[in-house]
């Protein structure tokens, strides 16, 4: 299926990182029933999505991939990030940390990439291979292109091309964009077109900036977030986010009905207006509170085919979409 002119786009993109995302912020018996559950969590999401025709993009940390702690380590690159904050590097915390057999299920998932590459409309992109932080102090650019040439193998040898990366919390270096343009990435997520999204390496710890996307959530305050077909630049798309699709929380379930109808509120916006919205969060973040999540989930899915078949708008992935604005953007050159 190819774009259509003039119809609006709607783009699910998750970030499949288990606890690799999260060593550097939760202790492992904090968080781990969240992690656990990720699996049923995936299994969920991806039935829901072939039931409801979605396109989406799977943004895998290359260390997901491998069957258990040796053959991990015969996969660390050359060159690893030598972050001044150590507690930050994945490989600092496999070289400190033991990682038991009874604890696979927390660090590595190659059934479930199978099963997404199974799952038709899929598309399987890279979360860098050891969750990657570009901005932050220490690491280097020969560092990153190494860790994310080992992305790339890894997902190789498991027969999938990587062409789009969603760089870990959200931190986009925009000198290391030309290092992924090389390795044949042509797609990348952007934050929001905002003040409150625009984030440094030490900014999630600004109180006031988290305050005000919370809020964000549940009301109007910095626009739907949606926008019109973006332009290559040096043949990479920026595909930005509109809405990270926070879990269910008990001690805010009062404000549920105001969370989802800024959600399709916003869909809405850009399904009139031939616009993109964008909506992304991790599989763990399902991992507790799963039917309740998934019904959240399938209200937003109910919404998309009312607005599919009201005005067009259609589901696609990162790559169908880059692929379709860097055709076009051929076919307008050669006028």
């Amino acid at each position: 299926m190819r774009m259509q002119e003039n119809v609006g786009t709607f783009i699910i993109s998750l970030d499949f990182e288990l606890y690799w995302g999260v060593h550097d912020v939760f202790k492992r018996e904090k968080y781990e029933k969240n992690i656990r559950g990720a699996h049923d969590a995936v299994l969920a999401m991806l039935e829901t999505f072939q039931q409801y025709h979605i396109h989406a993009t799977w943004a895998i940390v290359g260390m997901i991939y491998c069957t258990n702690i040796m053959d991990l380590k015969k996969h660390i690159p050359r060159h690893t990030p030598t972050y001044n904050n150590k507690k930050l590097s994945a490989n600092h915390y496999v070289e400190n940390n033991p990682i038991t057999e009874q604890d696979y299920d927390l660090f590595f998932a190659p059934y479930l990439i199978q099963r997404i590459r199974a799952t038709p409309n899929q598309e399987i992109a890279t979360h860098t291979f050891s969750h990657y932080y570009t901005l932050e102090k220490g690491q280097s650019e020969e560092q990153f292109s190494s860790d994310l040439k080992t992305a790339i193998h890894i997902a190789g040898k498991n027969g999938n091309n990587i062409s789009s990366i969603v760089f870990p919390r959200n931190q986009v270096n925009e000198k290391f964009l030309q290092t992924c343009g090389l390795l044949g990435i042509t797609a990348y997520r952007g934050t929001e077109n905002s003040f409150i999204y625009k984030l440094n390496s030490n900014e999630r710890k600004r109180f006031i900036k988290r305050v005000l996307r919370l809020l964000d959530c549940y009301m109007n305050l910095f626009g739907h977030h949606t926008y019109s077909l973006p332009s290559p630049t040096n043949n990479l798309v920026n595909i930005k986010s509109s809405r990270f699709l926070r879990p269910y929380s008990k001690k805010r379930s009062k404000l549920e009905s105001l969370r989802l109808k800024r959600i399709k509120n916003a869909m809405t916006y850009a399904a009139k207006r031939g616009e993109i919205y964008h909506l992304w969060w991790h599989p763990h973040n399902f991992g507790i509170n799963l039917d309740l999540n998934m019904v959240l989930l399938q209200e937003i899915l109910n919404h998309f085919i009312l607005l599919q078949k009201t005005y067009g708008f259609q589901s696609r992935n990162m790559r169908q979409l880059a692929s379709d604005i860097l055709a076009n953007n051929t076919s307008k050159s050669n006028y």
